[in-house]
């Protein structure tokens, strides 16, 4: 029954990919058009949703908390804090320092999180979100504080900031790609210590691990992963937190599965999200974060009121 779904989302893929590669502004078969704009579109969704859908897993089943995603711990706030270092100090893309520092800051941001939120070697749901909305909100305030004082670039990054796919250098999404799979491979190979710390850190250390250790190394894969989705996408919310959920109702708990299957369907959400952008409020193109924060906003209110209800039973 899994085989047949998992064939089934796969097809959805198929099928999301060339709709979003020929709908539009305007339905259009040009070849110049199809492969040189809306292709590199699609592989920079696919690139995107399925790096913070399989962080998303990787919060939740390290942290044991429904609420964890990259966008809520400060994960891309970090990561997007990074690339605006980079790009001020005259580093790109094509860089060999970009990606380095990017991961660096999603790293930083996330450990931050972690240890603002840890009392008594404890991290409540609630102290964990409230550390990563005040981390958050701190490096997105030294972002927007760069853009007023360097209004001559701030449109060029604006977009950037807000979440959406408009890089199309073939050699800046190879690289996202391979470094992002090459992060999602390791957690695959690494998805049975997931199994262990989602019940706890209690469990892992009777079961001889140090949970401690494996926190950190998922950690740095979450942040490899989410760096590679910002570089080539911006800030885009609630992936992360969305995807995965819905995966682990439709597919089960068990992390390997879990994390095939979040990236997937990360990758089709984002890809149906960057169709509804550029399509339905045409000629105008609203930029891809909006349309995930208004699906996914109140997902999070929900889970979040179904999290406080469970903790007062």
């Amino acid at each position: 029954m899994a085989k047949i779904k998992l064939t089934i989302l796969i097809l959805i893929l198929i099928a999301a990919s060339m709709v979003s590669i020929i709908a539009g502004p305007s339905v259009t078969f040009d070849r110049d058009i199809l492969l040189r704009i809306r292709l590199p579109r699609v592989f920079e969704a696919v690139i995107a949703g399925s790096s913070l859908s399989v962080a998303g897993v990787i919060f939740q089943g390290v942290l044991k908390n429904p609420l964890s995603d990259p966008y809520i711990l400060g994960t891309s706030s970090g990561a997007l804090l990074g690339a605006i270092i980079c790009f001020m100090s005259g580093i790109g893309h094509s860089n060999v320092l970009f990606y380095p520092v990017v991961v660096f800051f999603a790293f930083g941001a996330t450990v931050s999180s972690y240890f603002l939120a840890r009392t008594d070697k404890n991290v409540s749901n609630v102290n964990l979100l409230l550390a990563g909305v005040v981390v958050s909100t701190f490096l997105t305030a030294l972002v927007i504080a760069y853009l007023t004082l360097n209004r001559e670039n701030a449109l060029n990054i604006f977009s950037f900031v807000m979440g959406g796919f408009y890089q199309t250098d073939k050699t800046v999404l190879a690289v996202a790609f391979v470094f992002s799979m090459a992060g999602i491979i390791t957690a695959g190979i690494l998805s049975r210590y997931l199994d262990v710390m989602s019940l706890g850190d209690e469990k892992a250390v009777q079961l001889g691990l140090d949970a401690n250790k494996i926190k950190f190394i998922f950690f740095g894969l979450a942040a490899l992963i989410t760096g590679c989705a910002v570089s080539v996408s911006g800030t885009i919310g609630f992936v992360g937190l969305l995807v995965p959920h819905v995966a682990r109702l439709i597919f089960g708990p068990a992390h390997l599965r879990l994390l095939l299957v979040s990236g997937i369907g990360g990758a089709v959400f984002l890809i149906l999200a960057d169709c509804i952008a550029r399509s339905v409020f045409s000629p105008a193109e609203l930029p891809v974060g909006i349309i995930t924060a208004l699906s996914g906003a109140p997902f999070f209110l929900w889970l979040l009121r179904r999290s406080r209800a469970n903790a007062s039973e």
